[in-house]
């Protein structure tokens, strides 16, 4: 599952990049620094896992991660070609998620791509360029649909009802995931069409170190901007971020955060905001040789969770021991939550909820 960070050049998309992961972009004041997408494979932070590994004691921790791709910054004209736009398009249409930088502080020192700095202005600059790459999209399939819904196909017929109802939203400057679906075959439907404005989006406002902790005005006109697009909204001081992640000790860096007001680096929200944009949730298991954090689907059943660990785990599922993960840190140990009758056994129907401890029961 990859979360895609976009924006317009020179916004500070790389630091960011920089900050969520090991890997160390190219970052520079001057438009298209990051020429190739920079995929990151990010830890998600989740004092949980350490919680198991104290309890349990293991040889090794293995936490949950996110893929984050930093995509070269969109200029207008992107959806024509303009810039690096084809290229720009087709590494976002691969990203299942989208975090949006927005430049939300002001300093001389730094180049902005249009002259001045205007959150809001950006931002509709890079929704149109989409906006207009979905519209031709949708108009394409549109044409071929009517042509098979004049026949009396009715399949056909009401995936051209749908595809009316998007091009129309698009057409009113709205990015498609406004459009709600009707029901399941819409909702189908729509995932098939793969179009870049249906992904859900986190706006990141980058602002300077003295809005750190509070945000500033910028940020609030984003959130006004933004409130009926069921999108999520985060401020985060990239620069300083990126201060923080050079200093060596874990000391240093909780001083420097307290001196800014903030219990924990903001990179850290940001990588928990984007697990959670993705949909995705974490179980563990707990034993000797590892405690691990596993990534499912929201809404994933056992069989499935069983499966991310091996196929054949899912193929030949018999059951799934389970553990509520506030058991196992109450009862401190695995055998005292059985002697407490806290111990569950779950068959396939079982919808696997964030933070459960699971055992599989399988046969091959």
């Amino acid at each position: 599952m990859k979360a895609g960070i976009v924006g317009l050049p020179n916004v500070g998309k790389s630091t960011l990049f920089n900050c969520l992961s090991n890997a160390k972009a190219q970052s520079a004041n001057f438009p298209f620094c990051t020429i190739e997408p920079n995929v990151g494979v990010v830890n998600v932070p989740d004092p949980r896992l350490s919680k198991l590994e104290e309890l349990v004691n293991p040889e090794r921790v293995i936490p949950a991660t996110v893929e984050i791709v930093d995509i070269a910054g969109l200029v207008k004209g992107a959806s024509k070609g303009e810039g690096l736009g084809n290229q720009f398009l087709g590494n976002i249409r691969e990203c299942n998620a989208i975090i949006h930088v927005l430049r939300c502080f002001d300093n001389d020192n730094i180049v902005h791509v249009d002259g001045n700095v205007n959150p809001i202005r950006d931002k509709e600059t890079i929704d149109i360029e989409l906006q207009l790459k979905d519209l031709e999209t949708i108009e394409k399939r549109l044409e071929k649909a009517k042509k098979a819904a004049k026949t009396g196909n009715k399949e056909a017929q009401a995936e051209v009802a749908l595809m009316e109802r998007i091009r129309e939203a698009l057409l009113q400057g709205k990015s498609a995931r406004t459009v709600q679906p009707q029901n399941q075959d819409e909702e189908e439907l729509i995932q098939l069409f793969q179009l870049i404005t249906t992904k859900p989006v986190l706006y990141v406002c980058n602002v300077d170190e003295g809005a750190a902790a509070t945000g500033n005005e910028y940020v609030e006109k984003v959130r006004e901007l933004v409130k009926d697009e069921n999108a999520e909204v985060m401020f985060l001081a990239v620069g300083t971020e990126a201060d923080i992640t050079e200093l060596e000790s874990y000391e240093e860096r909780q001083m420097f955060l307290e001196d800014l007001g903030l219990q924990e680096p903001g990179a850290s929200a940001l990588i928990r905001s984007a697990y959670k944009l993705l949909s995705l949730q974490t179980y563990f298991t707990a034993g000797v040789k590892e405690v691990r954090a596993w990534t499912i689907q929201i809404g994933d059943t056992a069989p499935q969770a069983a499966g991310v660990i091996h196929t054949d785990f899912e193929k030949g599922f018999i059951r799934a021991e389970v553990i509520g993960y506030d058991d196992y840190v109450t009862y401190g140990s695995e055998a005292k939550v059985k002697e407490a009758g806290k111990l569950r056994v779950e068959g396939k129907e079982y919808i696997v909820k964030d933070g459960d401890v699971m055992h599989f029961r399988f046969n091959v």
